[in-house]
């Protein structure tokens, strides 16, 4: 601290004796200009609190006597040491002073004063020279966009300029190949006038020649012709002449004219003749409908070896099981039980050689009895034959022939035949019936004729849905009758999920064969949602449906699948298609209810 007080001191010193020209030493206080407001010549002001000072005694006399000096002394240089010895000596009286410390202070804030002075000028420099700096930056950037723009628009105009240039020529080339086109389609069109009339030209040459040409032939040929025919006719004329004239020749020629016809027309009968003989011997009579045996003897031997081969296989298969069931027919179990025994009852009186046991099947339309009797034929070993009532009255007075025909046809199987007459009642009603015509009855008298005596050959079963209306003769030869009731909600269960696999779950799948390599893929049924619940619902729907009912139900659920988009069978379909065929079977029966009535 006292060295900087002494540099502080020194720099004082230096600067009082170089800004001083004068120095007072009468006596009064030292004035400093640097410190002081008031001038070297006026009285400094009267201090108002008596500062510690020296006291008078310590000052020498010969400082307090000395007088002014105005023309102090210098050297050969022009410099006056009494300055400094002045400064030197005021700088004595300061540091001796209590003022020192306030004076030191004074000068510690003048400095700080003129360096955030200085830093204030400094920092306003700084933002003049940043704000310069900004503004050169902007007008530089101003300057480089005016550029830029100015580039951009001179590319533009060159670019407008090429474009103009390029399309000009375009234009120019196009006009160039259009006049171009012109002059060649004028050339093309002068060149194929000018050909065409050429080919015209020469065509007409051509057609003239080759009308000429083809006149020569036609006149060559129709002299040919007439040259034939006349050569022909003279012929003829001479041979007709010669029999004419020759009465050996013309019995010769008549002869061989008449034994030509007649043998042509008697080959012609002789042949329909001995194959309606081979037909009314061998062939199948035109009453059956369907037959487990072919329409001629030799007929489907191919097919019944591999069938017969293919059963003896399942039963291989099947040996030690108890088969039970009849296949896809779904009865009730009481019925279905009775037709198992009367199966079983055939097939065991055929091995004993016994006379075979009349049926009557009666019952609602569509109930299975067409159906029970073909698995009847099956089960007890017989073959099957079909036959309608309805179609021996067409026959008229050949119904009798015809029946006769059947049973003798029947009567030549060697396994048996089992003979359904489904609607049996259309021709076997009661003969007191004013409106049952005379052929009619005579076809009745024919049927009751060949069933007098039971047979140990064929096995007649009728069915029927009027039983009542059988003549009594008729139902004097039936040993067994049967009734065949609609079915109950569980065999309309069993009977949905049958057709339901049957129409639904296996409609696209089809058997292998030569001819599927053309047919096209069937599309698979996709069952969503259709569980026993579902199917059991739709069986309690359908109370008095029939077998064949259910059955052109799913057929028509089949229809409603192949309608959608997806070919998806979902439980909201089946139930919206079983609704609607039970209302629709609601409606028949009223309708039918009303026929009655009326």
């Amino acid at each position: 601290m006292a060295t900087l007080r002494s540099v502080m001191l020194a720099s004082a010193v230096a600067s009082a004796a170089l800004a001083v020209e004068h120095a007072y030493a009468d006596g009064a206080p030292f004035n400093f200009s640097p410190f002081n407001s008031y001038t070297s010549r006026e009285a400094p002001p009267a201090q108002t609190s008596a500062a510690p000072g020296p006291p008078a005694a310590d000052v020498p006399p010969a400082e307090v006597a000395r007088v002014r000096n105005d023309n102090p002394r210098t050297t050969a240089a022009g410099f006056d040491p009494e300055a400094l010895e002045r400064g030197a000596k005021a700088l004595r009286k300061i540091n001796s002073s209590p003022q020192a410390k306030k004076v030191f202070e004074l000068m510690r804030k003048q400095e700080e004063t003129r360096q955030v002075e200085l830093a204030a000028k400094k920092a306003e420099f700084q933002a003049m020279q940043a704000q310069h700096e900004t503004a050169e930056h902007e007008s530089q950037r101003a300057r480089n966009q005016e550029l830029v723009k100015m580039q951009e628009e001179s590319s533009i105009r060159q670019e407008q300029i090429r474009r103009a240039t390029e399309e000009q020529i375009q234009a120019q080339r196009r006009q160039t190949e259009r006049e171009k086109a012109e002059l060649e389609r004028e050339t093309i069109r002068v060149t194929a006038l000018a050909e065409a009339e050429g080919r015209a030209h020469e065509a007409k040459l051509a057609e003239d020649v080759n009308r000429r040409m083809l006149i020569e032939r036609a006149n060559a040929e129709r002299e040919k012709w007439i040259s034939a025919i006349n050569t022909t006719f003279e012929h003829i004329g001479v041979g007709l002449r010669a029999i004419l004239t020759d009465q050996n020749k013309l019995v010769i020629a008549v002869g061989g004219v008449t034994a030509v016809a007649a043998g042509i027309y008697t080959t012609r009968e002789g042949a329909r003749v001995v194959w309606g003989y081979v037909d009314r011997i061998l062939g199948q009579p035109s009453l059956i409908r369907e037959s487990s045996r072919g329409k001629y003897p030799w007929s489907g031997f191919f097919s019944r070896m591999v069938s017969s081969a293919s059963n003896k296989m399942m039963k291989g298969n099947d040996a030690g099981k108890k088969v039970t069931g009849f296949g896809d027919v779904i009865l009730n179990p009481s019925l279905q039980k009775r037709i198992e025994q009367l199966a079983s009852a055939t097939a065991n009186t055929k091995i004993h050689q016994a006379p075979f046991r009349n049926m009557l099947f009666y019952g609602p339309p569509g109930t299975g009895k067409t159906m029970a009797a073909r698995e009847l034929a099956h089960k007890s070993g017989l073959d099957y034959a079909l036959m309608t009532g309805g179609d021996v009255a067409p026959l008229g007075s050949q119904a009798v022939t015809k029946i006769h025909q059947l049973f003798d046809w029947a009567k030549k199987s060697k396994r048996g035949l089992l003979l359904f007459i489904d609607e049996a009642d259309a021709f076997l009603c009661e003969r007191n019936k004013t409106c049952m015509s005379e052929a009619q009855r005579s076809a009745l008298n024919a049927l009751l004729f060949r069933t007098g005596d039971q047979s140990k050959d064929i096995v007649l079963v009728l069915a029927t849905n009027r039983p009542g209306d059988l003549d009594s003769a008729v139902t004097d030869r039936i040993d067994e009758v049967l009734e065949f009731p609609l079915p109950e909600e569980e065999e309309r269960y069993k009977l949905l999920k049958l057709y339901l696999d049957k129409y639904i779950a296996r409609a696209g799948d089809s058997k292998s064969s030569w001819f599927g390599l053309y047919r096209p893929q069937q599309q698979k049924i996709v069952i969503k949602g259709i569980s026993d619940d579902v199917i059991r619902e739709a069986a309690a729907k359908t109370e008095g449906f029939s077998g064949r009912e259910i059955a052109k139900l799913m057929a028509s659920v089949q229809a409603a699948v192949y309608g959608s988009k997806d070919c998806e069978l979902g439980s909201d379909l089946f139930r919206e298609v079983v609704d609607y065929k039970v209302a629709e079977h609601q409606q028949r029966r009223k309708l039918t209810g009303a026929d009655q009535s009326v």
